[in-house]
């Protein structure tokens, strides 16, 4: 049987599971296929890197300074309103969209930095960190102490407790009823009514819930792991934080990161908190804040890297059938505002650098930059579809995220390869492990 990622996603009590075949590919199979169709995607130019940064401020300007010469035009003078509080509302709309437009390149300046994490940037590593470090503090990002956790995600992605975040609940971190072998199979095929409605019952799943849920982790999802390590890995000390250096996430050799990393933020908070006494809360609010709260860090960043890892049909793995590949295969592809033949989907890819839309390679090897990444994801497409691998999930957008949240609630606590289950214990996917599994220790992360 194919192991197939499609953008159609069957239910398991109308069409039955989609029978996953895992993967038995080495790093050098799947970075193979990319030298000898695209050898220059792996060549990383600062100045080619440098002319985004300069491409994301023009547009930022362009937004900032259209939106403030269409504010002049909000008063009577201009525009006949039958009521003076639309005028108001007006003139909030007016905001919000900017913060809307301003919000995709500035993802667009967060991609960079990353980059500069994964020294992507260019070929020297003190441009990279220097880069990454100036770029992230002005995103509110402490760019060694996440480089370093982000590292280790890369390392082992889809590992349920190596990796560092977006790590499924399994059913008794949820409390919920014991495993019953007389109602349900361990892989969510086979449950019978009385099972699923325990469960529901347990979980308490509804529409409105898993609304609120996804819109809590949009707004505060970014904020609450980088500080206290929500959605992060369970067997840290609760609380553990990005900020502190004796962190479990730190070796004692990275503590001087983890403070430039704070000094960075520290300048950050100051720069604002100048803003806002010299030009006005109000002003620094309008035009940094929202967009920096709605759309920059917070909603971009975590729809856009939720839905690359989250998914019912994505496996997750135990020790014992965990490989890096395997890990870096159980992401998906995604276009961000829409189909990449349409208009919104290629504003949105353009603005963010393809950092949705070319994540399975990414994960396969995260020094390519950004403007080699497509011309590297086509190469490996083609190779994983010999092994019928297709990782593009839906567009992600709002409506996305919700279906994950009600499709993705738990994982079982036995099982060497796990799909997540919704709130009857249902899953969509089965493995089918190969008849041999491939011991790969190879590792592209810096």
């Amino acid at each position: 049987m194919s192991t197939t990622t499609t953008t159609t996603h069957k239910k398991t009590d109308q069409a039955g599971p989609i029978q996953y075949k895992i993967p038995d590919l080495t790093v050098k199979d799947l970075l193979s296929s990319i030298p000898f169709v695209a050898r220059h995607c792996f060549e990383r130019s600062a100045i080619k890197s440098s002319a985004y940064i300069v491409l994301d401020v023009i547009l930022l300007t362009i937004i900032y300074k259209t939106a403030s010469f269409a504010n002049q035009f909000i008063t009577p003078e201009y525009i006949t309103l039958p009521h003076p509080a639309l005028y108001s509302v007006l003139y909030f709309s007016l905001w919000a969209f900017y913060g809307f437009a301003a919000g995709l390149p500035a993802t667009g300046l967060w991609v960079i930095a990353h980059e500069c994490g994964h020294q992507a940037f260019s070929e020297s590593k003190f441009i990279n960190n220097s880069v990454g470090w100036v770029l992230h503090s002005a995103l509110g990002v402490p760019y060694h102490s996440w480089r370093i956790s982000h590292a280790k995600h890369h390392a082992a992605t889809g590992h349920l407790t190596q990796d560092q975040v977006f790590v499924p609940a399994t059913r008794s971190m949820l409390g919920l009823p014991k495993f019953n072998p007389n109602g349900e199979d361990l892989h969510g095929t086979n449950v019978s009514k009385e099972v699923q409605n325990e469960l529901w019952e347990a979980i308490g799943d509804s529409p409105i819930s898993a609304a609120i849920q996804s819109a809590g982790y949009l707004l505060v999802g970014w904020p609450l792991y980088i500080i206290q390590n929500s959605s992060g890995q369970t067997h840290y000390p609760k609380g553990t934080s990005h900020f502190v250096p004796k962190a479990p996430l730190y070796a004692p050799h990275q503590t001087g990161q983890v403070l430039i990393s704070d000094l960075g933020i520290l300048i950050w908070l100051g720069t604002l908190a100048a803003w806002a006494y010299t030009r006005g809360f109000a002003e620094m609010f309008r035009i940094y804040f929202v967009p920096y709260l709605w759309y920059v860090v917070n909603h971009w960043l975590v729809l856009i890297t939720f839905l690359q890892h989250t998914d019912p049909i994505l496996p997750h793995y135990r020790a014992p059938e965990f490989t890096f590949p395997r890990g870096a295969l159980s992401t998906l592809d995604r276009s961000l505002l829409g189909d990449l033949g349409s208009f919104a989907g290629w504003i949105g890819a353009t603005a963010t650098h393809g950092i949705s839309e070319t994540h399975v390679l990414h994960h396969v090897s995260s020094k390519i930059p950004h403007y080699n990444a497509w011309e590297a994801s086509d190469a490996l497409r083609k190779r994983l579809a010999q092994e019928g691998l297709v990782l593009e999930g839906p567009p992600g957008g709002w409506s996305e995220m919700y279906r994950c949240f009600k499709e993705c609630k738990f994982v079982e606590d036995e099982g060497n390869v796990v799909f997540y289950k919704n709130a009857r214990g249902l899953a969509v996917a089965v493995p089918v492990l190969p008849e041999s599994t491939v011991s790969d220790s190879g590792v592209d992360v810096q």
